[in-house]
């Protein structure tokens, strides 16, 4: 993207990890058994010793060039396996890696994906790679290699990568997160900048050391074109304390720096390439009709919702008087401030204000609506002249989930909102949270002039939304349009922007057609607040090429570099909503210049070849994204993205589901149990605590005749505590609890608390918990579906949130999981549909085919859950679960008689459930 405004702020130079986090150390293969990996701490002292990190970044006219290197010894007598890692910004693209063991160099190739992919899964099948590391946080994503390192060799790392940095809010910002782990004895950040225009401020500033030992390990000047920032920190200056072994270095690392703006653009033209900036100063603010268009469903709840209206209350402190807005809520249905924007009086503020305060959540998620609705209301402010005439309109909407009642499909969303907006103005969207569909949310904003935003969940979640706001708050222009002389110039990148705002940049690129010219005129046309304007830029290329060679560290050809960075990046963006062959056009010209100018993007791999000796011979870099990812290998992308969780879980929720993460294992299991509507399954039965939970099953309307695609839930739960002579009925209308002779009904609607001293039960809107003591509590869970939904019914899920009591005598679907279970997964294989991993389970005796597959665990999020990987048994768990699932059918709800082995009731069909 051209302008400042379609990217991140920050330029994120990359994060320094060694050690522990980074350079990590393993013991070498032996013939016995694997390697065991070992943190730093485990390892013998001065086993590895970084002795360089060396970061050098040269920018030439905002683009820069980075090379990272680092060089270790392994001092220990026994080869080590290394860790490099890098984390680099999501807007950068690798363009080279080198591995250098005691002289010689191994190179990293940048290929077509498939090609990479061939290259790898052939490797695979000789059992010799692992699949590279790599994820991605806010605005980094990282890159690790490993190689086994001889004992007393050398190796060293080298990676680099280009990103063109983007102006916002008046300023560039180079961002290093520093983390070494460990004292380096050559540790040195160094930062280049050329730019033509003159720079006019430079800064540094770290987090992580005081202002008067950051002044003396910092050198930073600039000077005309030239800037110069060295961080150079020497070993005491490293550590904790004065006799401390540990480094202080931990943290960020930020520079800033910004151009002389004499005059409102610059052209650079050099080897038959050209590069125009365009960033006018002074000119007043173009009057702005805003729509914030605000979910407000359920999921929307606690720091998401108070979030939210923290930062709108700040946004409305700032917005002009001359400026109209409106706010359109959307849940199920759609609820207006005001029927038409109104003018941002002080007080229509104040009234806003009081509006936002009162927020409440409801219901699900209309994205359609609420967008269509704000569309209409302000193309119908524009057709009755009710807004300045010299205004500017747009729309900004902020969901933390995904369509789900209305028009839910978001190629049909998409096509509704392009035909109403018509490009008269821009829509931005902003995905709250990790469960957003950001893909569609990216490309419902990039078709219509705007651009996506994820905001993510955290304490300075108000912050990021203000932040935002604050880049698209002050329109210069709107309509601009850049032009050059007529077939004077190819392959010009984009040239066309809706709105230029304050504080940030246009950057607009291509190839002249006559290299030899001698002047080059460019145009910058827009309309301002008062007038329209015309800027005008005229080139004397002979002059240039002198004023140019004052660039004494300038690298390679980088304006044709530049050029090549902002097409691929525009093409991409492009192909995000483009079909058929227009697709494949895309694709295929942002294919030809990664190839060829070794940009590591989504279309190719970086293949890395490692020693002979080494086990893991090859690795493959992929450029991660926002949305789901295109991995190498569906087994790859299991392997390196699984995160184990920290506690054991149980629950059934779904088509149901059977989600188990069982102790003593890193992995989750799920099942399905297909039974009829009606049916009653032994969840728990635990003999000690004389605990029982049963579950009925419920159909979706109207498909009873089709069994096989027939969807089933959870529709009601018991759950009966025999000592204390309590049970509790659980339904998808009400709560019926007894305790003995004494019977409450509650509705889901009611928040309410019960404790005594044995037990507690709170219901709080779509949730009950149920605890008995300390170590034994469940949840349920209600789903509701829109009432006019024609198939689909009200349903249920139940969760075990603690077990720590339940004895491992329990059995049931659910109870038997309650004691250790060994099981191994193995022989990963991608099969015919390449987003399944299909492979091998070795459990209880049993040689199981699975899938891997994800699921929603809704405990703490209702409507939308969060995903849970798990591998999928087939057949009703069988072979996972003891006996067959029949044995788990129970005759009522409140059944609790039968043997402690498998469930009671084995082998009966289900009757309908006794009463209370």
């Amino acid at each position: 993207m051209a302008s400042s405004v379609m990217a991140s702020a920050r330029w994120l130079c990359l994060l320094v990890a060694l050690l522990s986090s980074s350079v990590a150390f393993g013991f070498p293969r032996s013939p016995s058994r694997p390697r065991e990996k070992r943190s730093v701490v485990e390892e013998k002292a001065g086993d590895i010793e970084v002795y360089s990190t060396k970061v050098s970044c040269k920018v030439t006219s905002r683009f820069s060039h980075n090379v990272v290197t680092t060089s270790a010894v392994n001092r220990a007598d026994a080869a080590k396996e290394v860790f490099f890692d890098v984390e680099l910004p999501k807007t950068a693209f690798i363009t080279n890696f080198t591995l250098t063991i005691d002289g010689v160099t191994y190179p990293g190739n940048v290929k077509e994906k498939e090609v990479a992919k061939k290259q790898y899964e052939k490797a695979v099948s000789q059992g010799k790679t692992a699949g590279l590391v790599k994820a991605s946080g806010r605005k980094l994503e990282k890159f690790t290699v490993s190689v086994n390192v001889a004992a007393g060799s050398n190796v060293t790392f080298e990676l680099t990568y280009e990103e063109l940095l983007k102006r916002n809010k008046g300023k560039y910002e180079m961002y290093l997160k520093v983390k070494p782990k460990q004292l380096v004895k050559d540790f040195e950040i160094l930062v280049d900048i050329f730019e033509p225009q003159g720079i006019s401020m430079l800064d540094a500033e770290a987090s992580f050391i005081t202002n008067d030992l950051l002044e003396s390990a910092l050198t930073k000047s600039f000077s005309g074109k030239k800037g110069h920032v060295s961080f150079k920190p020497s070993l005491d200056q490293q550590r904790s304390c004065p006799t401390c072994g540990e480094t202080l270095l931990n943290g960020d690392f930020i520079i800033t720096y910004d151009v002389n703006r004499e005059t409102p653009a610059n052209v650079q033209i050099v080897n038959g390439y050209f590069v125009h900036f365009f960033a006018p100063q002074g000119l007043p603010v173009v009057p702005k009709n805003v729509v914030f268009v605000i979910d407000v469903s359920g999921s929307m709840s606690g720091q998401k919702i108070k979030q939210t209206k923290d930062a709108l209350l700040k946004i409305l402190e700032d917005i002009k008087e001359e400026d109209y807005l409106n706010f359109i809520l959307f849940s199920h249905d759609v609820t207006t401030w005001k029927d038409t924007l109104v003018q941002a009086t002080p007080e229509n503020i104040q009234e806003a204000r009081e509006f936002v305060k009162n927020i409440a959540l409801r219901g699900y998620t209309n994205i359609n609506d609420g967008l269509m609705i704000a569309i209409n209301m302000l193309n119908k402010a524009r057709e009755e002249h009710t807004v300045p005439e010299r205004s500017t309109s747009t729309v900004i909407m902020l969901t933390d989930g995904e369509p789900n009642v209305g028009e839910s499909r978001p190629d049909k969303i998409q096509e509704n909102v392009l035909s109403a907006i018509q490009g008269k103005f821009p829509l931005y969207t902003l995905g709250f949270g990790r469960d957003v569909n950001y893909n569609f949310l990216e490309s419902l904003a990039l078709e219509n002039d705007g651009f996506a935003r994820r905001i993510y969940e955290d304490s300075d979640a108000t912050l990021q939304l203000q932040g935002f706001y604050e880049e698209v708050a002050n329109p210069l222009l709107t309509g601009v349009e850049v032009e050059y002389p007529e077939n004077a110039i190819l392959d010009l990148t984009r040239n066309t922007y809706q709105h230029f705002y304050d504080g940030s940049e246009i950057v607009v690129a291509g190839r002249l057609v006559d290299k030899d010219m001698n002047n080059f005129k460019a145009d910058v046309k827009g309309h301002g607040a008062l007038t329209d304007l015309t800027f005008t830029e005229e080139v004397d290329l002979k002059e240039m090429e002198k004023a140019l060679q004052e660039q004494d560290y300038i690298f390679g050809s980088y304006i044709e570099r530049l050029w090549a960075y902002l097409t691929i990046e525009q093409l991409l963006d492009k192909r995000k909503n483009a079909h058929g062959s227009e697709k494949e056009n895309l694709t295929a010209q942002a294919l030809e210049l990664s190839l060829k100018y070794h940009f590591v993007t989504p279309l190719t791999s970086m293949v890395v070849t490692k020693p002979e000796d080494s086990d893991n011979q090859m690795d493959i870099a992929d450029k991660p994204g926002e949305g789901p990812q295109e991995s190498v290998s569906p087994a790859t992308a299991y392997m390196t993205s699984y995160q184990p969780p920290s506690n054991p879980y149980y629950y059934v929720d779904g088509d149901p589901h059977f989600i188990i993460q069982v102790r003593g294992n890193k992995d989750a299991i799920c099942f399905n149990i297909d039974e009829e509507p009606g049916t009653v399954l032994r969840l728990i039965q635990d003999p000690i605590t004389g605990l029982t939970v049963n579950g009925q099953i419920i159909g979706d309307k109207g498909n009873s005749s089709n069994s096989k695609n027939r969807k089933t839930y959870l529709g009601k739960v018991g759950i009966v505590n025999a000592p204390m002579d309590f049970r509790i009925e659980v339904t998808t209308e009400k709560i019926t609890q007894q305790n003995g002779a004494a019977q409450s009904t509650f509705s889901w609607l009611d928040t309410v608390t019960v404790t005594s001293e044995r037990f507690s039960l709170k219901i709080n809107r779509e949730a009950l918990v149920v605890s008995f003591g300390e170590g034994i509590t469940f949840k349920v869970v209600l789903h509701q579906v829109w009432k006019k939904q024609a198939v689909h019914l009200n349903y249920l899920g139940f969760y075990v949130l603690d077990s720590d009591k339940m004895s491992t005598k329990s059995h049931g679907l659910l109870g038997q999981f309650f004691r250790p279970l060994a099981f191994k997964v193995s022989d990963f294989n991608p099969g015919n549909d390449h987003s399944k991993i299909h492979a091998t389970m070795l459990v209880k005796k049993h040689r199981l085919a699975v899938t891997r597959g994800y699921q929603k665990d809704c405990r703490k999020d209702v409507h939308n859950g969060t995903h849970v990987g798990c591998w999928f048994v087939h057949n009703n768990g069988q072979g996972v679960i003891d006996g067959v699932h029949s044995d788990y059918i129970v005759p009522d709800l409140f059944c609790v008689a039968g043997p402690a082995g498998l469930a009671s009731g084995a082998g009966h069909r289900a009757r309908p459930e006794g009463r209370m």
